[in-house]
Parts: structure tokens; sequence; C-alpha cells
């Protein structure tokens, strides 16, 4: 009897492990978006923005204000007409030509990057010295910067203590040692808030968190 008392409750505890959900797993973080692209074409012999070409400049500055920390590379290319050396002068002043203009649309200078790329990746493949319109361009791909990685508690405790020492050099007793070495005992959830508020008392500003 005690035998078949023991085999139920065993087989009861089995079925509500059973039952119990699993835990929760964080989700993984959505895929950056991908890249916008515009494409600007050039006249022959031309680094000069035609009326089309400045509004699709326009257009690409309008796509980059919407994202917040986005990069854009103006990539400059020519047709086969010309030598390989004049070709990749042109290319760089179409894609410098298309910077200045993002800059006047309100893109900062300091988010475009440029590159000249000559004869390199034609759209349409000609052979050589050919005058192909679709291969004077400069393309414009905008793409999300990525989200920097946040400091983990022990990163941004040893920047916290790095930056009260940069503050103060007097190695006094107080909270701020017995803060910095809870941190280096690993203790950060003592000594965090203790060095955020010393460095907000003193008016220093804190260290970034990424």
């Amino acid at each position: 009897m005690l035998k078949k008392l023991f085999v139920l409750a065993a087989a009861a505890f089995m079925i509500a492990a059973c039952d119990e959900p699993a835990p929760a797993t964080a989700p993984p973080p959505p895929p950056p978006p991908a890249p916008q692209s515009f494409m600007v074409f050039f006249d022959w012999d031309s680094a000069k923005l035609n009326t089309q070409a400045a509004n699709v400049v326009g257009q690409a500055a309008g796509a980059y204000k919407t994202k917040g920390g986005a990069r854009i590379t103006a990539t400059g290319h020519t047709d086969t007409s010309g030598t390989p050396a004049y070709n990749m002068a042109l290319s760089l002043r179409r894609a410098n030509a298309v910077k200045d203009a993002l800059v006047k649309e309100g893109v900062p200078a300091t988010a475009i990057a440029v590159v000249g790329r000559g004869e390199q990746g034609l759209l349409v493949q000609t052979g050589p010295n050919v005058r192909e319109p679709q291969n004077r361009r400069v393309e414009i791909v905008i793409a999300q910067a990525a989200a920097a990685m946040p400091m983990n508690d022990a990163a941004y405790c040893a920047a916290l203590a790095q930056k009260w020492r940069e503050y103060t050099r007097v190695d006094a007793s107080g909270p701020a040692p017995q803060a910095i070495a809870a941190c280096n005992a690993g203790d950060y959830a003592t000594g965090i808030p203790v060095l955020v508020k010393l460095l907000n008392d003193a008016k220093v500003p804190l260290p970034p968190r990424t």
C-alpha cells in the first residue's frame, strides 16, 4: 500500500512539473533596417546636378532626417569614355557634388562619406569608350547606424570610479572609496548608486552608459 502511494505521489509530481510553463526567454533583438538607396544621374563629363538630380537629393535628405543616427555613403561612378585616371577623379567630383547638395538640404557633413569608383561597378555592362547614361551616376545609400551596446555593471562601475578619481585625487575616507571598493568586490548594486549620487552632487558629468 505504501509503495502504491509513493508511486502515485511521484507521478503527480512529474505531471505538475510538466504543467509548469517554460521560463520566458528574451526575444532576439530586431535586425537593423535595410539600407535605403537613391540614384542620381549626370550628363556626360559633368559633375553638375540637374533639376531631376536635385529632386532625388532632396528625397534622400528627407529620408535621412527620418532616421536617427544614420550614415550616408555617396559613391560616384562614370561610364567607360575617357581615361581611367580621369574617370576616377570625375566620379569623386560627382560624389562630392552630391555631398554638398545634401549638406544644403540640412544633412550634417560629418554623416556623409564620399567614394569615387570611376569605371568600376558599371550599372550597364559596356565595352570601353561607351557613353552610357546609366553608368554616369552617384549612388546614395542611407544606413542605420548600429545601436551601441550598453556597458555592463562592472564596466560602468569602473567608469564611474575613474570619473571620481579625475574629479578629486584626495584619497580620504568616505562614501566614494567605500563605493569603489564595493565595485572592486563585484557589489555593483551598492557601488553604482553611491558614485552616481556623488558625481551628480559635484555636478560632474556622468560617463555615458554606452
